[in-house]
């Protein structure tokens, strides 16, 4: 399947000897089609007069199969091709190399009739890992930039014609660990008595919090209101609101700080907007459990085995949240409860509309060693 703009084109080859082929099974839903041609050219005769040169159906169809029959005699070539101007959200993904914007641009990916998806990483390599990660992914799938670099974020936002409908923006700084650090946690863990010891980590030159977490999400959020970008989707992490959070020691860089700073700049730029913080990523399977949404750090409040999320959730919720009317200008936390317990979430709308329209409190945290709006 290779997406053009609005204009999607499906190729299907038919096996020579099969009794039957099915083309274009389930393309999309009525709603969703506003002109559909399909053009059979087979070398077949008797397929071409059973079912003429094309089909024509309009914007009230919906093309659930179309049957070809094909005579055993000899090999049939039978080359179909769809174009389908439909709907779709175009999409790009910021980030996409990650664990979790991977996650989220091959979920994307994955419904083509619903989105038309692209993702922004930062080299070649990236790209390259990225392609790796994602079902489906093709070069094209990607373009390059460099959030700290304004050009090029710039640059890569109108390689796409037409533009884009909404951002996801999963970039962040990460933090490297200080290998000589784990002498003394391991001795802690050895030596009775000795207190305990966290390892230690710093960020490279040029990618700090105040880089990559503030500038670099105010770079993007500039260039998406400059290219006609809509809606944003802005994936954080919970702890904001806690100066003293492990990860704002990480380096002693306060990067829940600085993407908090971020997601205020996003709430008073006028772009419609979702903002999800997540707790603990997991790398396990989604679908499995039933999330949790609440506000200010709450979570965390709570039973520590409900503070974690697998990652595939938080993408599901992302790609819903592009829909969702229920996330617009919505900013919340999300975890889950272990897998066994609970609901299974599989109705976004409704575990959005449980929060009883409560949002962040950005008032918060009341004093912060970053300079808060």
């Amino acid at each position: 399947l290779e997406s053009h703009r609005r204009l999607r084109l499906v190729k299907v080859h038919a096996n020579p000897y099969s009794a039957t082929t099915m083309i274009c099974s389930k393309i999309a839903c009525a709603k969703q089609i506003s002109n559909m041609q399909v053009q059979l050219r087979p070398r077949d005769a008797g397929v071409r007069g059973a079912l003429g040169s094309g089909l024509k159906l309009g914007r009230s169809a919906c093309m659930e199969h179309i049957l070809c029959r094909q005579p055993r005699s000899r090999p049939l070539a039978l080359r179909a091709t769809v174009a389908v101007a439909s709907d779709a959200t175009k999409v790009v993904v910021m980030g996409a190399a990650g664990r979790t914007g991977s996650l989220v641009l091959g979920k994307l990916l994955a419904r083509p009739e619903e989105f038309v998806a692209k993702g922004v990483v930062r080299s070649e390599r990236s790209a390259d890992k990225a392609a790796k990660l994602v079902p489906g992914a093709a070069a094209q799938s990607f373009v390059r930039a460099d959030v700290c670099d304004k050009q090029s974020l710039a640059a890569a936002l109108a390689a796409e014609a037409g533009g884009y409908d909404a951002m996801v923006l999963l970039t962040s700084a990460v933090p490297k660990l200080k290998l000589l650090s784990l002498v003394p946690v391991l001795l802690s863990k050895l030596v009775p008595g000795m207190e305990a010891r966290r390892p230690d980590f710093y960020f490279p030159e040029g990618a700090s919090p105040r880089e990559v977490d503030y500038d670099g999400a105010v770079n993007q959020i500039d260039a998406a209101k400059a290219a006609g970008i809509k809606r944003i989707v802005f994936v954080g992490s919970m702890g904001g609101t806690q100066v003293d959070n492990f990860l704002n020691t990480m380096g002693q860089a306060n990067i829940l700080l600085w993407k908090r700073k971020a997601e205020m700049y996003l709430v008073a730029s006028g772009l419609e907007y979702t903002i999800i913080h997540p707790g603990g990523l997991k790398d396990t399977e989604g679908g499995k459990r039933e999330l949790i949404v609440d506000v200010d750090d709450k979570i965390l409040d709570g039973d520590k085995a409900n503070r974690g999320i697998p990652r595939s959730d938080v993408a599901e919720l992302v790609v819903q949240c592009l829909k969702l009317p229920q996330a617009s200008n919505r900013s919340f936390d999300v975890s889950s409860y272990e897998e066994g317990t609970g609901t299974v979430t599989t109705d976004f709308a409704a575990l959005i509309t449980s929060l009883d329209g409560k949002n962040c409190d950005y008032s918060l945290p009341k004093s912060s060693p970053v300079p808060l709006p």
